[in-house]
């Protein structure tokens, strides 16, 4: 066996990276991981506990030195004074857009990645959704259907932990749920009065997350301290750092190796098969290689489109296993925006303590059972309910007075918004950006992306639809906003090397393996084929270690 040779190559250490670094050490293989950002030590980098008046800028850190270095990531609401060291600086990553198309690449370049920081909402898919492409005819079908992936929902779902309430309903299967976290007194109500209104087709349910409320496998119960974003030293969240990296670990057959920038991969045209992987070191810059049997391409769906693309040689003159012209193509992304808040009477003996890392559900009701004259698809709810304290600026007085009147409650308040659906459609792409190189001489790219009128028109209905809810069962001074964010900033992008039937059409098949380069698997967002309007990471994660198992048996038996 030659140098820097592995069973194995993981590219990439976050959701589902981490996920393929434990099945493939699990089941026997000798497994290098490369990390293009730093390692995390929990003791060291995790920062939950610290509060803002500790901080020297009150939490909100130097806003000069964050609007030039992190301009883009900065427009995340977890890039704050503590939070922004698990972004990656604007400047040493860049990239480019159309002018009147703006796209936020929300990136975390650090042992574990964006899992880090994610908000941990974990929702199955349906067939509404892997069979909507080809009922509607819309770019290409589904390999694979419900059937297919739930038995790796379940086991993805019994290891990660996820908090949640089973309900029955169709359009958001139920899972393998820890005891729910408990809604709040409005909450509660408006989950009671819904079912009174819109013929019963809105119904509400407690979020499902990623976030343990008992102990599990050896992590504990969540404290509900609050700042998630931070890290979470007593493990009560799912992140890489936190479960599958450790169970990795456990294997003795794991290599991480962080501070490795991966520019392409290595096609040996002889056999058909990447060889392996070049390297830069972030820190010393120096070119490396290191060789696998499989590579499983985990590096987030832009960031795997960037590395095929880069892959170019004369055997793939438009970049690695790209013979559909599809790799870069169908970049997809939740809309947000459309949303409403409410007050509301009553209620005022009661107040939430702690900080639940959790919200409501209101699962999608759009195009399900009849259909919108205006749109296809639909979009799932997201929100909750709260007190705050009263406006100091309502408060009258000074003194000793003043300071008590501080700490009074003001009404209950409810917020609600939508997470919408985008189609695939090849016209939304990324592609190199050869005049523009990053911090290690890597090719960067340039992001064509724009929401369409059917997204446009989502968004609006989102809003309405969200204050309907609120003025249904008893808001009032209902307040609606009805324009979308840029695309990128839900940090769900998908779909740039698409999962298919044909390859003459997509880039990978039903297990996430490459059309053309049998021994490379993408599983990260860049395999999905449509998004639906569920938060996706739960199924990255299912059909990571479902390619992981079907991968593991092809090696086996000699076919890779």
């Amino acid at each position: 066996m030659r140098a820097n040779s592995y069973d194995a190559l993981v590219i990439g250490s976050g959701i589902t990276g981490g996920w393929a670094a434990k099945e493939l050490t699990e089941k026997g293989l000798r497994t290098l991981v490369l990390e293009a950002g730093r390692n995390i030590i929990p003791e060291r980098d995790y920062v939950e506990h610290v509060q803002p008046w500790q901080l020297k800028y009150h939490g909100w850190g130097d806003r000069k030195k964050l609007e030039w270095e992190q301009a883009v990531q900065s427009t995340c609401y977890a890039c704050d004074e503590l939070g922004s060291r698990f972004f990656v600086n604007d400047l040493d990553n860049p990239y480019s857009t159309d002018p009147d198309k703006p796209f936020s690449w929300i990136r975390g370049r650090q042992v574990g990645g964006r899992s880090i920081m994610w908000g941990r909402q974990c929702y199955r898919w349906s067939d509404l959704d892997f069979e909507a492409n080809v009922k509607e005819g819309i770019a290409v079908d589904w390999p694979i259907r419900y059937k297919d992936i739930a038995p790796w929902y379940d086991y993805v779902e019994s290891f990660v932990g996820i908090t949640g309430q089973a309900e029955g309903w169709d359009q958001l299967p139920d899972g393998k749920f820890l005891p729910p976290m408990e809604m709040r007194c409005v909450e509660t109500h408006v989950r009671q009065e819904l079912p009174k209104h819109f013929d019963g087709r809105r119904r509400m349910t407690i979020g499902r997350a990623a976030v343990l409320t008992q102990p599990h496998h050896g992590r504990g119960a969540c404290h509900y301290c609050g700042p998630c974003e931070r890290g979470c030293i007593t493990r009560s969240y799912f992140s890489s750092p936190n479960a599958t990296l450790p169970a990795a670990h456990a294997t003795g057959r794991l290599t991480l190796r962080p501070n490795s920038v991966v520019k392409s991969l290595i096609y040996d045209s002889k056999t058909g098969r990447v060889s392996g992987v070049e390297v830069i070191d972030a820190v010393t810059k120096k070119a490396l290689e290191f060789h696998g049997k499989i590579i499983f391409l985990c590096a987030s769906s832009i960031e795997s489109a960037r590395i095929l693309l880069n892959s170019n040689s004369p055997r793939w003159p438009n970049g690695l296993a790209n013979s559909s012209g599809e790799v870069g193509h169908n970049l997809m992304d939740h809309t947000m925006g459309g949303n409403a808040s409410g007050e509301y009477d009553g209620w005022t003996d009661k107040t939430s303590y702690g900080n639940r890392p959790n919200g409501i559900y209101v699962a999608r009701f759009r195009n399900v059972k009849t259909t919108h004259p205006d749109f296809v698809r639909g979009f799932g709810m997201q929100g909750g309910a709260g007190r705050g304290h009263v406006d100091p600026a309502e408060i009258s007085g000074y003194g000793a007075a003043y300071k008590r009147a501080l700490h009074q409650l003001g009404p209950w308040n409810m917020w609600l918004g939508g997470w919408g659906e985008c189609l695939p459609r090849h016209g939304n792409y990324v592609e190199i950006d050869a005049t523009k190189l990053d911090a290690w001489g890597v090719p960067a790219l340039k992001i064509h992306c724009a929401w369409s009128d059917n997204e446009i028109k989502m968004v609006q209905d989102a809003g309405h639809a969200a204050a309907e809810i609120l003025e249904a069962t008893g808001a009032k001074n209902i307040r609606i906003s009805t324009t979308p964010t840029p695309p990128g900033l839900c940090i769900h992008e998908m779909g740039t090397a698409r999962m298919g039937r044909d390859p003459k059409t997509s880039v990978l098949n039903g297990w996430g393996q490459a059309h053309d380069v049998p021994n490379l698997f993408v599983t990260d967002g860049a395999c999905m084929t449509s998004s639906a309007c569920q938060n996706p990471s739960i199924t990255y994660m299912a059909l990571t270690a479902r390619a992981c198992d079907y991968a593991v048996a092809q090696l086996k038996r000699g076919e890779l």
